[in-house]
């Protein structure tokens, strides 16, 4: 009897043993990848990573740009390295012309209508009108007032406006530092420009001189760094414009800003120019009755170190782009147009260009 009993116990031992090995080889295999599946890699899917850029950058617009204006060629990445600008794909690969959704034409490279894209355009290419000279200054070419569907120009009422540099500020800027001041008045200018001695400008600056020293150089001698040198040198700059024209307010208003200079401004009226800088920036000629009161407020303010500091008030609040390299003279404008491409896609067109620009 106690033999069976045994016995009894050691089949039951046994196969309770070879259940529980089944048991674990059927979890095992249930829970093992199956032959079907790959393994997920050892190391990231380099295909995959490269593709994502890619699908974005063809999300982006194109942006041809047919000319380099004034030949001033600059890294096509500067949009975003300077700007933050990243909203197109910006190129002056001109075999990328089928495939372009906007054209950039400098107008004042253009030279007659052979010059310009031959092969058709698509349906919705979009061409832009890149104007930076006043009327008086753009020269007129026969057959293009009907080619373009968006304007690039200093004027407030072009599609894209050639805003200049001056934000708000930010906790991170800089506080600003006035420069060392050497001189109280000056102004660079073009020599040839200079010795024509006609012009508002010179008829200005002849009656003023007369009553302050001005310190005139020559444009063609005062290049690159030292043209930003010799304009923070000096308590005052002579900001006069070569057109009078509204909304025509151009870098020898804003390059003084920037490195810490008082413009004296002559061009379109005092009102215009607050639409782009703070009032207490600038002085305007016409605050005064005569050439000769303006010299006598600058002479007192140069004796006046609290009333002449009143002008930098404004950099509490405002910062202003400092001038780049000579070849980013442009830069700013197109990456304006590249932002606007990227963001408006409306397709339009200026029924004439001129009847809208010589106005």
């Amino acid at each position: 009897m106690a033999s069976v009993f045994y016995c009894l116990r050691a089949t039951l031992t046994m196969t309770l043993l070879l259940t529980g090995i089944i048991v674990l080889v059927l979890m095992y295999c249930w829970s093992a990848p199956s032959p079907n599946c790959h393994p997920p890699p050892s190391q990231p899917n380099t295909s995959v990573l490269t593709k994502q850029p890619a699908k974005q950058q063809t999300d982006k617009p194109v942006l041809l740009l047919w000319f380099w204006p004034g030949n001033k060629r600059f890294d096509l990445q500067d949009c975003k390295r300077l700007f933050e600008i990243d909203s197109c794909h910006l190129t002056d690969d001109r075999s990328s012309y089928s495939r372009a959704h906007d054209v950039l034409v400098f107008h004042r490279a253009i030279q007659n209508l052979s010059n310009l894209p031959t092969s058709p355009r698509s349906r919705l290419q979009r061409w832009i009108w890149f104007n930076t000279d006043s009327p008086n200054k753009t020269r007129k070419i026969e057959g293009i007032q009907g080619l373009f569907n968006l304007t690039l120009s200093y004027r407030r009422d072009a599609d894209i406006n050639i805003r200049q540099g001056i934000t708000f500020k930010k906790d991170s800027d800089e506080d600003f530092i006035l420069p060392k001041k050497e001189r109280l008045l000056c102004w660079i200018v073009d020599g040839d420009d200079f010795h024509t001695k006609s012009g508002e400008r010179y008829s200005y600056y002849s009656e003023l001189i007369k009553h302050i020293k001005v310190d005139v150089f020559n444009s063609s001698s005062t290049k690159g760094e030292n043209y930003f040198l010799t304009i923070s040198s000096c308590k005052f700059y002579l900001s006069f414009e070569n057109s009078i024209y509204i909304d025509y307010i151009t870098e020898t208003f804003y390059e003084p800003l920037a490195v810490g200079t008082v413009p004296i401004v002559l061009g379109p009226p005092r009102k215009n120019y607050e639409d782009y800088a703070p009032r207490t920036s600038f002085i305007h000629v016409n605050d005064f009755p005569e050439a000769k009161a303006l010299a006598k407020s600058l002479l007192e303010l140069d004796k006046d170190d609290m009333a002449y500091m009143r002008y930098f008030d404004w950099r509490q609040f405002y910062i202003v782009r400092h001038p780049t390299e000579e070849k980013h003279e442009f830069a700013h404008a197109i990456c304006q147009a590249c932002r606007h491409v990227g963001i408006y896609k409306k397709y339009r067109v200026v029924p004439d260009l001129y009847k809208w620009f010589f106005q």
